[in-house]
């Protein structure tokens, strides 16, 4: 890799099967280096090789120490929990390292955190990391905006049975990016629970549906339910590699910026 840009990675949750998918993915990458690992105190991985579950030596130790995990890498790629991220975040603002996030379930609060911590280093925030997943979410923007009356739209996610959140972030994006597409506020509209009477549908409603069971991956189907025909634009996950896959294209793109807040939209150049 002479002359060639090498990106020094930090992964945080390096034991969790996320994690694990990360680390594998840029040991093959050609142009990414393992540069920190972390996970919490608790784990039993802590001061273990980060590569040990392959049975590879990557010379790089699991840290709970966030800061001592940050030192050697110039972006971390975080899936995990908010409380998580949100400690991952403060610390990487403080020492310039930029932070591709695909954890889930923020509040309003911990986003503006986010959006405010975005204007000292760059970051790119995804609910899906996946490209398979952005490239649907740019077809049901489309599909939105052809199909903007005499619709109804819902949003049926299925995930497996440890998955703690519910709708999906990726459900909710695509229901942003449906109701953005139609003019609409997704708070106003969406309909998260069905139960008892509930009268006739409202037509401008966006509703979601969640299933938890088995090692589902994660699948995605959005309906546009008209009268006499139905649209379904449906995305479906076996493996965790796309995510794994999407996350270094972020890193990689996060290179070119030294601020801002960015999605995959932008990584893929789907504006």
């Amino acid at each position: 890799m002479s002359g060639a840009v090498v990106h020094r990675l930090a992964i945080a949750g390096a034991s969790g099967r996320m994690g694990q998918m990360l680390i594998e993915a840029v040991r093959h990458s050609g142009d990414c280096e393992l540069g920190g690992a972390l996970d919490v105190a608790a784990s039993p991985s802590i001061g273990t090789d980060a590569s040990a579950f392959s049975g590879h030596a990557s010379g790089v130790l699991i840290q709970s120490d966030i800061r001592t995990g940050l030192q050697d890498a110039g972006v971390l790629i975080d899936f995990t929990r908010p409380e998580g991220t949100m400690a991952h975040l403060a610390v990487c603002r403080e020492m310039g390292v930029k932070l591709v996030i695909g954890t889930t379930g923020f509040s309003d609060a911990q986003k503006a955190e986010i959006a405010a911590a975005s204007k000292d280093i760059a970051i790119v925030m995804a609910p899906n990391m996946s490209v398979g997943v952005n490239v649907t979410l740019k077809l049901l923007e489309m599909a939105a905006k052809a199909l903007n009356s005499g619709y109804d739209i819902e949003i049926i996610e299925t995930h497996h049975r440890h998955k703690i959140d519910a709708p999906s972030g990726t459900a909710l994006k695509m229901g942003e990016v449906v109701a953005q597409a139609l003019g609409r506020d997704l708070k106003g509209h969406a309909v998260f629970s069905r139960e008892g009477i509930t009268g006739a549908r409202d037509p401008s409603a966006i509703g979601f549906s969640a299933i938890r069971g088995g090692d589902i991956v994660g699948d995605h189907t959005v309906m546009f339910a008209g009268i006499g025909e139905r649209i379904e634009i449906t995305h479906k996950s076996s493996t965790r590699e796309g995510y794994a896959d999407g996350s270094l294209r972020a890193a990689r793109f996060l290179a070119g910026h030294k601020t801002g807040l960015f999605d995959m939209f932008d990584v893929l150049n789907l504006r």
